[in-house]
């Protein structure tokens, strides 16, 4: 189904939770054409989430990535009251609070107080599975884990977790809206902590940490093997597709030719080798060096508008 507003039978979504992932979040939801009741338990990240995304709705604008007017968009997210307010009547609830599974448990004891029995809840959350925050409610199996890539507004890849009691139609629910709005669904057939997307970056930072405390190489190089280098391919393409095209042979062939190299890289690490004091200390340092912290919001900045000239280029080739 392409159209949310179809799936949705016309019922709003309840984003609940208005900072940087819950705001991008509204904007994923409204410019697909959702009405949004935006709510947060504390009135001043509420408040400032309008301007907020009216910015972030006009830098989209300026880059080609919406069409129809940011006050139009703007104005199908609604600031609500109170969460009952901002459940009644949704069909579907982004939920985009703070990381801990007791605080999301208070809350989805509240939701389900409100629940009118059709309520589906999907959670931001970047690495606690539902079942540690859902198991053994009422709705629980309207429950699941529906985590972005920060921001979601610019980044479509959303990962979909169900807990054992999430039901096939929630699940599908949370897929078909996804790719309603112009998301790139993935499912994780299981739950396990850190999902899909965190565990690969845990790998990649694992080793990045490593070869920093080794002296292998420094902080900078580091970054530039990625951005100049695996960045370039992984930025269209996966790491098996990228290892298929690598081979004369296909994947087969590389993981016959490769593998051994691969294996005996993985076990001169210690896995458990924590990233001590001293070198997080190294790292901040070569860090602030090339990027003062008074520098960090501007460059998140420049971060958001680069993404978005690379989303423009994609719609531009995928529409040539």
């Amino acid at each position: 189904m392409n159209d949310p507003l179809k799936l949705l039978n016309g019922k709003p979504i309840a984003c609940v939770g208005a900072g940087l992932v819950g705001a991008a979040w509204a904007i994923v939801y409204a410019r697909a054409g959702c009405a949004v009741n935006l709510y947060d338990a504390n009135p001043a990240v509420l408040a400032s989430a309008p301007e907020r995304i009216l910015s972030q709705l006009g830098a989209l604008h300026d880059h080609g990535l919406i069409d129809e007017p940011v006050d139009r968009i703007a104005a199908r997210v609604r600031v609500a009251a109170s969460l009952a307010d901002a459940v009644a009547g949704a069909r579907y609830v982004q939920e985009s609070i703070l990381e801990r599974a007791e605080l999301k448990r208070a809350l989805l004891s509240e939701i389900e107080a409100l629940d009118d029995g059709q309520l589906i809840v999907g959670s931001s959350t970047s690495g606690i599975p539902s079942s540690a925050f859902a198991s053994g409610l009422r709705m629980a199996e309207r429950v699941l884990v529906v985590h972005p890539v920060n921001p979601p507004s610019l980044i479509p890849l959303v990962e979909l977790v169900p807990s054992p009691e999430t039901s096939p139609d929630a699940l599908a629910f949370a897929r078909q809206l996804m790719l309603a709005c112009r998301q790139s669904p993935i499912t994780v057939n299981r739950e396990i902590e850190g999902f899909v997307i965190n565990r690969l970056q845990g790998v990649l930072l694992r080793e990045a940490w490593a070869m920093v405390k080794d002296g292998v190489a420094s902080v900078e190089d580091v970054d530039k093997g990625i951005r100049d280098g695996l960045g370039w391919r992984w930025a269209f393409m996966g790491p098996f597709e990228t290892i298929d095209l690598n081979a004369v042979g296909g994947v087969a062939d590389y993981a016959q030719r490769l593998g051994p190299l691969y294996q005996r890289i993985a076990a001169s690490r210690d896995h458990a080798d924590p990233w001590d004091d001293a070198l997080i200390a190294e790292v901040e340092a070569q860090r602030r060096e090339l990027l003062p912290r008074d520098q960090l919001v501007a460059r998140a900045h420049w971060r958001d508008l680069r993404l978005m000239a690379f989303a423009k280029h994609l719609r531009s080739v995928e529409e040539s």
